[in-house]
């Protein structure tokens, strides 16, 4: 088993050696991960990874290679329970609703409403509810709580969407970086980039300038090499991604799209941020509760000459856009609505991609709010919608 985890770590392009691989099997002779698979993942990673960049490659090879694989039950545990995946045991308590019991669920009206009650709730619950339509629970039509259904709650303690309809999310998610180094499946996209270039010739002369050689050599009588410095493209980028949560399934398209950005774009910057751009943006999924950038020093940071794309499937809870504390991470202060008008007031050339296909996007209002913020700058993420948005920044 380790010298497939071996090859296939070479296969996913980790650089590992055969050095490390021995350390790591002398590291398992002397019994320092024991049974635990917690423990030898932390041990064959420290081993085995050089660089942190490597890390998203070693994890996704890593729950390949041992996917299933359980440490044993503690002694005295019950055989039965340990028997049974907890994931089975979770979703026995998911609330199945009929389409005719979903109808009949009304939302508590409104955002405000939505807080006040919220609120109550945390004030007079006294222990853990499962179903029912009040308490803060599972499995319930309560607006509170997880694995439920509710038009619009408050989600809290799930893991992952279910339906969709959460207006606010509380809960610890990680998101991971996308991954630059992916190649292509089509060279049509770096095509499509290149229709933003404005060639500029700077730094050391180092190219040979043939026709002024010429004119040189001619009017002095003797041979007179002349050099320019390389053209390279002037263009300034500044890249936001959206990433996490509904944007989870789009992320080939996106690194696709990210990895052809890096080549194209000598001067490109970029940042993370989740569902709408708020205070804080970050540069790495795995420190974004600790090495983040305000959103007013990247505005003062770079100048208005840059061109602004974001790229996000703007599909969030209408309130994140209008209302202070409508973020599903975090208690916002302003409505992310006001930061993207400030990012459009600085840089006049900005657009949005969105990877959700055009004819849905009447289906989701959101969609259609930050469009209306965007001055209809909104294009699909596809060769076309590319095309054209490319244009658009090239005016």
């Amino acid at each position: 088993m380790f010298i497939n985890f071996f090859l296939e770590l070479k296969a996913a392009k980790v650089p590992v050696s055969l050095r490390e691989y021995l350390t790591l099997v002398e590291a398992m002779e002397k019994g320092l991960a024991d049974y635990s698979v917690e423990d030898f993942y932390y041990l064959s990673r420290s081993c085995l990874v050089k660089d942190e960049t490597n890390l998203d490659k070693f994890d996704r090879v890593f729950g390949h290679v041992f996917k299933g694989l359980e440490g044993p039950p503690a002694e005295g545990a019950d055989l039965l329970a340990a028997q049974i995946p907890e994931e089975w045991l979770r979703k026995l308590a998911e609330k199945v609703l009929t389409p005719e019991e979903m109808a009949q669920i009304e939302s508590l009206g409104g955002w405000d409403k939505l807080m006040e009650t919220l609120k109550q709730r945390l004030a007079e619950q006294k222990g853990r509810h499962q179903g029912g339509n009040k308490w803060i629970g599972t499995a319930g039509t309560s607006p509170f709580g997880a694995y439920g259904y509710n038009p619009e709650g408050v989600r809290i303690g799930q893991d992952k969407n279910r339906n969709n309809r959460a207006v606010k999310v509380w809960d610890r998610r990680e998101f991971r970086n996308l991954d630059d180094s992916v190649e292509l499946g089509t060279r049509n996209i770096k095509v499509a980039l290149r229709r933003l270039r404005q060639f500029a010739r700077t730094g050391a002369p180092t190219e040979l300038d043939l026709d002024d050689t010429i004119r040189s050599t001619a009017r002095q009588g003797y041979l007179d090499i002349r050099m320019v410095a390389e053209k390279h493209n002037a263009v300034k980028v500044l890249l936001f991604l959206d990433v996490g949560g509904s944007m989870d399934p789009h992320v080939r398209m996106v690194e696709e799209l990210f990895s052809a950005a890096r080549t194209e774009f000598k001067h490109l910057e970029y940042f993370y941020f989740h569902n709408c751009l708020y205070e804080r943006v970050w540069k790495d999924n795995r420190r974004r509760r600790t090495e983040v950038t305000a959103t007013w020093d990247v505005l003062h940071t770079y100048p208005a000459d840059y061109k602004v794309i974001f790229v996000g499937d703007a599909s969030m809870s209408p309130y994140e856009i209008t209302y202070p504390g409508g973020s599903v991470e975090h208690w916002n202060e302003e409505p992310g609505g006001a930061w993207m008008q400030r990012v459009l007031d600085i840089y006049d050339r900005a657009v949005w991609l969105n990877p959700i296909p055009e004819q849905w996007w009447a289906h989701t209002h959101s969609i259609d709010m930050v469009r209306q913020l965007m001055g209809d700058r909104m294009y699909p993420l596809t060769l076309d919608g590319l095309d054209r948005a490319m244009r658009d920044l090239a005016r």
